[in-house]
C-alpha cells in the first residue's frame, strides 16, 4: 500500500482523481481499508449544504469515486441493478464506518464492462475531467477489462491542445515537452534555427586540414566511445514509469482471470496532453486459492449471473461449498433457506456427514476441491446472525399495499435474512422466519411506531447493538477461519427467481370483423325505398 501511496503522488499533474474499483461479487468484501487517509484525498461531503466541494494537500487536490465493477453479478437486468443503488449505498457506509456517516456517497457508480452497462457515461467523465486518473483496488476486481472500456480512443488531435489551437512553430517544442527522453537531432528547435546562421559561418571558416583530420580518427576509438541513451535520463528511485508517446489506439493492459497480471503501473495519456489514467497493481485479496486444487482454481472465479436453487436447511443438516466450507445452522428449531450466488458447487448434506467429508474422514461422493492435508487447517470463521429484517419484501401480497395491505408489525411472524460473503467467490443468501416474542406480539403505541419506521430503514444499526435471543445464528467453518464475512441481505434471489418481462401490455382484443361487409350491405338493402 505505501508503494501505491508513493506512486500517486509522483503524479504531474495538479488535479488528481482515484477510482477505487470494488467487485460486485463479494461486495464489500474487496474494499481497501483506510484509503482516503493514506493517499490525501478529499473528505467526502457531508449533508450540509454549505459543505466544502474541495480541499488542497500540499498543492495538489485529489478526489475519489467509488466504482462496483461487475455488476451484471447482481441482477439480470439494468434496470433492476438501478433500483439496487440505495441498498449499494447502505451497504457500502456500513463497510466505511465511522469516517461515513453523514456524508453524501454521491459518488457510487455501477459499471459492467461485459455487458457496457455505463461505461460510455463514465470514459466521458474521465475525458472531461482530465488530469491523472488512478485505478486503484485488490486484484482480480476487473481494473484491467475496465481500463479498456472507459479509456478515451481516437480523441488525439495533432493541432489542438486543451481546445486551444497550436501554431505549426510550436508543435516541435509541444512533442519535445511531451516526450523529453527522446533524441530529436532532426527537429528544429526554436535555439537551432537562432544558432543556425552562426553554425553555418562556422562550417564555412573551417580549413580542409580539419576536415582531413576529423576523416583521419581511428574507428576503434569511435565505437567504444559512450553514447548516451534514453534510460539514462530516467530516475531510478521512481515509481511511477515515464509516459509512452500518446497514439490514437495504444495498447491495452492485458487481462486475465490470474491474480497479479498487472506487475507494474500502466500508464496511457489521452486528450494530447490533456490528461493521463494509469492503472495500478492489485493489493492483496486473500489467498483462498492456495487451499484449492489447481485444477479447480478456476472455478472459484464468478464470471456471469448465478441462478441457484433454493435448499432449506433442516435442523441437524448443513451445506458444503466445493466440499471444504461448511454452514451449519446453530439454531436446532429454526429451518433456514439457502440460496448459494457462488460458482463453487452447493450440497446439502447431514451435518455429521459434512464434518466427514470437510476433514476428509470419511468416503464420500461430494468432491472436496481443497488441496490435501487442508483439514488440518480448518476453522471456525464465527457466528453470524440472521438480523435483518425482510419481512415486507418476502411476505408478498400478505403486506402488499394493494392487496392484503397488514403491516409487517402485526404478522405473529419475523423473517430474518443475511448474506455471507466468501472472499472472490460470491456469496450465500441465509432466509429464516421466526415467531415474535410476546412483546412483539403485543407492543405498545410508541414501539409499534418504531416498529414501523425500522421497516423502511436503510441506516446502519449501532454498533454496540444488543443481540436479540430470537435472531437465527450460523456458524462457517473454512480454512484457517478467515475468508468469509456477513453484510445486510440484497435479496438477489427475487430479483432472478421473477425476471419481469420486456413485453408490452397487451389491451382490449381487436373486434372481430367476420360477417361485418355482409351485415353492412344487407343494412343497405333494407334502407332503400322499394
Amino acid at each position: 500500500m505505501q508503494s501505491i501511496q508513493a506512486t500517486i503522488f509522483e503524479s504531474p499533474y495538479k488535479y488528481n482523481h482515484v477510482y477505487h474499483i470494488v467487485d460486485a461479487a463479494d461486495f464489500p468484501m474487496s474494499l481497501v481499508p483506510g484509503l482516503q487517509k493514506l493517499l490525501h484525498i478529499t473528505p467526502q461531503r457531508s449533508l450540509n449544504r454549505r459543505s466544502k466541494t474541495g480541499r488542497f494537500y500540499h498543492g495538489r487536490k485529489t478526489e475519489v469515486s467509488f466504482i462496483i465493477t461487475r455488476s451484471d453479478l447482481l441482477a439480470p437486468q439494468k434496470e433492476q441493478v438501478d433500483s439496487m443503488m440505495p441498498y449499494l449505498r447502505a451497504t457500502l457506509r456500513d463497510a466505511l464506518g465511522r469516517s461515513a456517516k453523514g456524508v453524501r456517497l454521491g459518488n457510487v457508480r455501477c459499471v459492467s464492462a461485459k455487458r457496457q452497462w455505463w461505461t460510455k457515461d463514465l470514459k466521458a467523465e474521465i475525458w472531461k475531467r482530465g488530469g491523472g486518473g488512478w485505478m486503484v483496488g485488490k486484484v482480480n476486481v476487473g481494473k484491467s477489462q475496465l481500463f479498456h472500456d472507459v479509456f478515451p480512443k481516437g480523441r488525439r488531435d495533432q493541432d489542438k491542445i486543451l481546445g486551444k489551437g497550436v501554431p505549426k512553430e510550436s508543435a516541435a517544442i509541444l512533442e519535445e515537452i511531451k516526450n523529453p527522453w527522446k533524441v530529436q537531432d532532426n527537429v528544429p528547435t526554436v535555439e537551432n534555427t537562432i544558432e543556425a546562421p552562426e553554425n553555418q559561418e562556422t562550417t564555412a571558416a573551417k580549413t580542409p586540414e580539419s576536415s582531413s583530420s576529423a576523416s583521419s580518427v581511428d574507428p576503434e576509438v569511435t565505437d567504444d566511445s559512450y553514447e548516451s541513451t534514453a534510460t539514462d535520463s530516467l530516475e531510478i528511485s521512481s515509481l511511477l514509469p515515464p509516459a509512452p508517446p500518446e497514439t490514437d489506439y495504444p495498447a491495452m493492459p492485458l487481462v486475465s482471470a490470474l491474480p497479479g497480471t498487472t506487475a507494474s503501473p500502466i500508464r496511457l495519456s489521452f486528450g494530447n496532453g490533456k490528461g493521463e489514467l494509469v492503472d495500478l497493481p492489485g493489493l492483496s485479496r486473500g489467498d483462498l486459492e492456495l487451499h484449492v486444487q489447481p485444477k479447480h482454481r478456476s472455478s472459484l472465479v464468478m464470471r456471469s449471473l448465478v441462478k441457484p436453487k433454493q435448499q432449506v436447511i433442516k435442523p441437524g443438516q448443513s451445506l458444503l461449498l466445493g466440499g471444504f466450507i461448511r454452514i451449519t445452522p446453530t439454531d436446532p428449531n429454526v429451518m433456514v433457506l439457502s440460496y448459494a450466488f457462488t460458482p463453487i458447487k452447493a450440497h446439502l448434506t447431514s451435518t455429521e456427514k459434512a464434518i466427514g467429508t470437510q476433514m476428509e474422514t470419511r468416503e464420500s461422493t461430494v468432491e472436496n476441491i481443497a488441496l490435501p492435508g487442508t483439514a488440518e487447517k480448518i476453522k471456525s470463521a464465527g457466528r453470524f446472525h440472521l438480523k435483518w429484517d425482510v419481512t415486507r419484501q418476502r411476505t408478498g401480497p400478505v403486506t402488499r399495499p394493494d392487496t392484503a395491505g397488514i403491516k409487517p408489525s402485526q404478522l405473529p411472524y419475523r423473517v430474518l435474512s443475511t448474506d455471507i460473503l466468501i472472499e472472490g467467490c460470491g456469496w450465500v443468501e441465509l432466509v429464516a422466519q421466526v415467531r415474535k416474542r410476546h412483546s412483539y406480539l403485543f407492543p405498545s403505541q410508541e414501539d409499534q411506531k418504531n416498529m414501523d419506521e425500522e421497516a423502511w430503514e436503510f441506516e446502519p444499526r449501532d454498533e454496540n447493538e444488543k443481540i436479540d435471543p430470537t435472531w437465527p445464528a450460523i456458524e462457517v467453518f473454512t480454512p484457517e477461519g478467515k475468508f468469509v464475512a456477513s453484510r445486510r441481505p440484497m435479496n438477489a434471489w427475487l430479483n432472478v427467481a421473477k425476471k419481469p418481462s420486456k413485453r408490452k401490455v397487451v389491451g382490449r382484443p381487436r373486434r372481430a370483423m367476420k360477417g361485418t361487409k355482409k351485415a353492412a350491405k344487407v343494412a343497405r338493402r333494407a334502407s332503400k325505398p322499394l
